[in-house]
Parts: C-alpha cells; structure tokens; sequence
C-alpha cells in the first residue's frame, strides 16, 4: 500500500483514489502515459468540439468505478465475491485499453488489428507494465491478459470489469455524454453501484434496481445512434481509413515519401512490434499528416489536407442501400471520371455489431440478471416491458458518402436520377 493515498481530481466522479502501489506504478509507466495522447472518442472532436478527452481518463475513471464496485462488496461481506480477486480486478480495469491505437477504432479498421490484442502484447511482453506487474507477482500478466481476452478462470472478475453493466461502459457513456456536451447520456450511477450484487459467479442486480439499469440501457441506445454512429463521425472516420489506404498503396508500389517517420513501415509492412506500437500516438499521425498535405501524390495529398482542415466529405441519407443501386453509383462514378474506390463511400451503421441489449431464453455473461427477494435470478427482458421493447432493435439508417467539389463538377456527366438522389439541385447535402 501506499504511505499516503493519491487522489486525481476527475469531472465524472469527483475523485479517483489510488491506494494501492501496484496501481499508481501502472499509472506512471510510459505505456499508460501514453493513453494521454490517445482521444476516448476518436475523430468525434471533429463534430463534438469538447470531445478532446483521452484513454489515459478514461481507463482511470473504469478503475475508480471498479474499485467502488469491489469496496461496497468487501464493505458487505458480501461471499460471493472472492476478496483475493481484487488487484487483479482493479490492474484490469486500468489497463483494459492500453493497447488502443491513435484514433481509436478507425486505425483498428484500416489495419485489421485489435486492441485487445495489443493490450495483451503490451501487458506480457517487453514493457514497464509489465515488469511492475511481475514485480509484484509474476502471475500477473498472465491473470490479467486472460481477463481481457475473457477467459479468465474465475468469470465472476471478467463480468465486473467487461459485461453488459460493466464498469467499462459505465465510465464511457458518462464520460462521454460530459465532454460533448450532450444530456442523454446520463444515469444514476451512484442507484446502480449501490444494487450490484456478486451472485453465484456472476454480477448481478437487486430487482429494486431496475429502473435504475432500464435508464441506463436508454442512455446507451442514444449516445450510440446520436454520438458514436453521428454520420459527420464517420465522415471522418472514412477519410482516417483513405488516407491509410492510399499511403499503404503507396509504399508497397515503392513511391519515394517525400516525408516518412518509422514505425510507419512495419505498420504497413503489418509486422510491427509492440514497442513499435506503443510510438504511435496521435501526434505522431497528424504530424505525418500535416507534412503529406505536400506530397506529390494528389491523391494522399488531397485527402490528407481534407482531414487537417476538415474538409469532410458530404453525405446523404437514403432508406435502402442495395447492389443495384451501389452498381449504378459507381458506374456513374467512372463516367464522370471519378474514382469510386476514393470518391464514393456507402455506410450503413445498422450492420455494425451493436445491439443496446439482447434478450435470451438461457442467460448468458452478456444478460443483465436481476436478483429477487427470494434469491431467485431473472433475466432483465422478461420484467421490463422497456428493456423487452428495444432489445435487438436496430435503425434502418443508410448513407452515401461523397467529395461534394467533385461531384458538383461532375453535375453534367450523371443522370438526373443521380443529381436528384444526392439532392445537387436543392443544395441541401449535410455536412
């Protein structure tokens, strides 16, 4: 432990204490430090102004909800709850997104690589976390990249800190309703916090907590649809993926960057290293960005300077996108002389692995549990009529994306049916 507890003042929940020396070892190893130059949200600062915040708060906000979780059942004597768990379930929370990458989940996309994973490289290769952890047992690293991958052998821990009412998604959606600056995506967390229950291997929720969960799952459904689907987000997120595409094209055709810093080349090349990974950050990328707004290549040049100014592209909403109509676009692409493949992006966010719950006839780790007076556990769906109603729901949302300076040169080379789908007369294309 630590001689005299330190406390960081946070805009969420007032405080996070650490007390633990294990802990605030973690917090000061440069991987960790890192997460301070990792944006929680991504290109969101692009349509959400005050969403600057980072991993680095973010990943401490899921520790101090995790370890309030675990205080109130140790406080309890609740025995359900193995109290030996609790470092590891605490360096869990902490580091549970160390392995993120600059902006987040659009590099993930662009690259095909996984946090996850890299937080578990992190976690048990050569790093400064994980020899604090070794230090303090060398059964650590282990114990917690099983955690994070969910395997861990006492699912109870893996529940606490990634699960359907997790400390996790708690944070975010607060964190995240906070800085911007949207109200819907609140709840009561302290009602929650004070109905969580350890129950035979699992966290559970006293049935009196209901409302409390039921607020909460609403506020989930609509920070997804009106923060993190937002189409001027992935407007951003579209140019983020080109612009690594068209630079990847580059390097493997052996075009001579006018500038180019390592570790660029194994991320390209796809054998990066972890301490190769952990030099990423988004300085790094927007540095390398800002310099190939003046690379001979028109293509990485435009794109790149679209991001840095924020020249996004336009979209349009449409309420179906089939293979007829995609054909058709990107034939009227190509006789217009623009290239589908840079030029023409369709998005359809339902089909995105997102539900705000799904119920089940047999409960599963990602099912909220309710705990009745008789110590009897129902599934959450089958007593609320508000959890029944959007369980599985998705919105039928469909967008075309689109450079709108081209496009309105374009005007004369497509057809009327095209001009009139992407609304070009009424010049009523959002941005």
């Amino acid at each position: 432990m630590l001689r005299e507890e330190k406390v960081f003042k946070d805009p969420v929940h007032n405080y996070v204490h650490v007390q633990d020396r294990t802990i605030w070892d973690l917090i000061n190893t440069k991987e960790f430090q890192r997460l301070r130059r990792i944006r929680q949200l991504g290109t969101s600062y692009l349509t959400f102004h005050g969403a600057e915040h980072s991993r680095f708060s973010h990943s401490l906000g899921v520790y101090e909800i995790t370890r309030r979780i675990i205080s109130q059942f140790e406080r309890n004597q609740f025995e359900d709850w193995p109290e030996e768990e609790g470092l590891v379930a605490l360096c869990a929370a902490l580091l549970h997104d160390v392995g993120h990458g600059p902006f987040s989940h659009s590099i993930e996309e662009a690259f095909n690589v996984h946090h996850e994973d890299w937080t578990c490289r992190i976690i048990l290769g050569d790093s400064d976390i994980n020899r604090v952890l070794t230090r303090r047992d060398p059964t650590l690293p282990e114990r917690i990249a099983s955690i994070i991958r969910k395997t861990y052998e006492k699912p109870i821990v893996v529940n606490l800190v990634s699960g359907p009412l997790d400390a996790d998604r708690m944070d975010y959606l607060l964190r995240d309703a906070y800085y911007t600056g949207v109200n819907y995506g609140t709840f009561d967390i302290d009602r929650i916090l004070r109905v969580l229950r350890p129950y035979k291997g699992r966290i559970v929720v006293k049935e009196s907590g209901m409302h409390a969960v039921e607020h909460y799952l609403m506020s989930r459904y609509q920070m997804y649809w009106q923060v993190y689907f937002h189409p001027v987000t992935r407007s951003s997120e579209l140019l983020l993926r080109l612009i690594f595409k068209r630079a990847t094209e580059l390097y493997h055709s052996e075009y001579v960057f006018s500038y180019f810093l390592r570790p660029l080349d194994a991320l390209f090349e796809g054998n990066i290293t972890a301490a190769q990974y952990v030099q990423l950050d988004e300085a790094f990328v927007q540095t390398v960005f800002t310099q190939w707004m003046g690379e001979q290549d028109e293509r990485l040049s435009e794109l790149c300077q679209r991001f840095m100014e924020r020249k996004l592209y336009k979209y349009v909403e449409v309420d179906q996108l089939n293979a007829q109509l995609m054909e058709e676009l990107c034939q009227q692409w190509k006789t217009a002389g623009l290239d589908p493949a840079y030029d023409l992006w369709f998005d359809s966010p339902t089909d995105m692995p997102y539900d705000v719950y799904r119920s089940g006839e047999e409960p599963t780790q990602m099912h909220i549990l309710l705990l009745d007076r008789d110590q009897k556990l129902v599934e959450l769906s089958k007593k609320s009529d508000i959890v029944r109603s959007i369980s599985g729901l998705h919105r039928g949302k469909h967008y075309i994306y689109f450079p709108i300076d081209k496009i309105r040169q374009a005007v004369p080379r497509l057809s009327e049916s095209v001009v009139r789908l992407l609304q070009l007369h009424e010049d009523r294309v959002s941005q």
